[in-house]
């Protein structure tokens, strides 16, 4: 499943970026194709904070994304951290009862409000007493309403952004004009940033949902819940890693991720997950796969009295075939997660016990016996267990492909 979203800087006089507008992008287009705009504004949000991640996209700058009426008033910017979000309005935005309120309310909690394409009409005047920020499109507006739209509205406190700047006379005019920002191909036309995403079933987002917004939190149940679905563990990671946290800490374990994110956070990421496409296929036999490797390798580590380590193992099985569902090197995958040093040791290959217990699964799955062998003795784990301990992973995974399994004499379970 391949992910887009496009990019735009914004600058300064200085010719400096100081923000970044995201765009959807349905594919490796430049242009818009979407005839629903609140799916669109859902996409880029889940493209943007759970898939590609912030820090790729924007380096910390604050993102632009576009809102329409209902994407306001239902409380979607909300999930999102304030000092990473300007709330742009769009044109076709009425500025009714409802969405006075809601920008109110987005103010009050510190989000950046930006007018897109603005044309002054009557009933604006609320919008334009909350907005920080007003956009005048330069090629949908003579020269002589661009510096009226200043001489109007300006005051100490509201800023204006000139988009579509397509020359250096149009910036110069801009600049000259007072406007504090500018966009537009003058200075870059949009850039699109595509990334494999990982697929998961409407039935698992909504139970998801489900459990994390139950009137008492279980924590166990949580982790069971995103446990079982590789997208979930691997978006929480990225999403806790995030510079919107700042998470100077190491993480050990899903469960450890949720007690770092808190409770109001997990509502809101699980709130993220359950705005993605949910009518999707059944996942892949790839991400199938990782899920038994997960179980096996934690029921290994339980099998060697490894204790909470078993935790572990069970998330270095799991990312096991990250670079495979992602199609990135691992290395580069790992630099988006706060795993500890030993699971990201292990997956790439250096020699300690999560590396090993996960160098038993594959060999289990391939059915190298001679490997087996050697992975078991080293381990100090009798092979002979291992058949029961793979059938039970198949079975916490709800598979039913639980015959012809093989043990190293080529007999049967």
């Amino acid at each position: 499943m391949n992910l887009f979203v496009a990019r735009q800087p914004i600058f300064d006089f200085k010719r400096s970026v100081i923000a970044y507008e995201l765009l959807f992008r349905r594919e490796n287009r430049q242009a818009y194709d979407s005839s629903d705009g609140d799916k669109a504004t859902e996409e880029l949000i889940v493209n943007s904070f759970l898939n590609i991640g912030m820090d790729v996209l924007t380096n910390g700058k604050r993102a632009f994304i576009n809102f329409t009426a209902n994407g306001i008033t239902s409380g979607i910017a909300e999930l999102l951290p304030p000092d990473m979000v300007a709330v742009e309005i769009l044109e076709t935005v009425e500025p009714d009862r409802r969405v006075i309120e809601a920008c109110r309310l987005l103010k009050r909690q510190g989000y950046v409000l930006a007018l897109d394409d603005f044309v002054f009409r009557p009933g604006y005047e609320p919008l334009i007493g909350l907005a920080d920020i007003i956009k005048v499109d330069f090629m949908l507006t003579k020269a002589g309403e661009r510096a009226a739209v200043i001489q109007r509205f300006g005051r100490r406190n509201l800023r204006f952004l000139a988009e579509k700047v397509e020359t250096q006379q149009d910036f110069q005019e801009a600049y000259d004009g007072g406007y504090s920002y500018f966009q537009g191909y003058f200075f870059s036309k949009p850039v699109i940033i595509a990334r494999k995403g990982i697929p998961f079933g409407r039935l698992a987002a909504f139970q998801l949902l489900k459990t994390v917004n139950s009137t008492v939190l279980d924590l166990s149940q949580v982790e069971a819940v995103i446990k079982e679905e590789l997208a979930f563990s691997y978006q929480l990671l990225k999403y806790i890693n995030s510079s919107a946290f700042g998470l100077r800490e190491e993480v050990r374990s899903i469960r450890h991720a949720l007690i770092l994110l808190g409770q109001r956070e997990l509502q809101k990421w699980s709130s993220l997950i359950a705005l993605r496409e949910m009518g999707q296929d059944k996942p892949p036999e790839l991400i199938r796969a990782t899920q038994l490797r997960a179980h096996f390798g934690e029921l290994i580590a339980r099998q060697l009295k490894l204790g909470p380590a078993s935790a572990d193992a069970f998330l270095a099985g799991q990312l096991s075939l990250m670079d495979a569902v992602l199609d990135q090197p691992m290395d580069e995958i790992l630099t988006e997660l706060p795993l500890k040093k030993e699971i990201k040791a292990a997956l790439l290959g250096d020699s300690n016990i999560y590396r090993d217990i996960l160098n038993l699964c594959i060999a289990y799955e391939r059915a190298e016996w001679n490997e087996i062998f050697c992975c078991a003795e080293k381990l100090g784990l009798d092979e002979a267990e291992l058949p029961g301990l793979y059938l039970n992973a198949l079975i916490a995974i709800g598979s039913a492909e639980v015959q012809g399994l093989h043990q190293p004499d080529g007999t049967g379970v």
